[in-house]
């Protein structure tokens, strides 16, 4: 079973930065892209960002452009989202995943691989 793992979420008050990171096996993480997603209660899943396996390739939904960075280390298999200027319409489980391709997508059907989710709060 392959175990993709999110943490760094918390509780903070609106303007506040966090970031998250997600760890990923070789087999899971090596040569494809990586997207982070959000879901709040009575809401569908949504996209956040993704990129690429070179990390060059990013895309962002529009809700956090300007504000969220997506990135990753290949050497710590490991992809970061650093959000800053949080609002508490950010409040949601982040989740993490791996995708089927080395290209980002913005669908969750894309992706095989998905971490557990990690809980972002944002305090007005």
């Amino acid at each position: 079973q392959v175990q993709v793992m999110e943490s760094g979420g918390g509780l903070v008050q609106a303007g506040d930065s966090l970031r998250l990171s997600c760890e990923a096996p070789a087999r899971a993480f090596t040569s494809f892209a990586m997207g982070w997603f959000r879901q709040s209660p009575g809401k569908e899943r949504e996209f956040v960002a993704a990129l690429d396996w070179a990390g060059e390739s990013l895309t962002y939904a529009e809700s956090v452009r300007g504000r969220f960075t997506i990135s990753r280390d290949n050497g710590k298999k490991t992809v970061y989202l650093q959000m800053s200027r949080l609002t508490p319409e950010d409040t949601a489980v982040y989740y993490c995943a791996t995708a089927y391709a080395a290209l980002p997508t913005t669908t969750p059907r894309d992706y095989h691989y998905w971490g557990p989710g990690t809980q972002v709060t944002v305090s007005s």
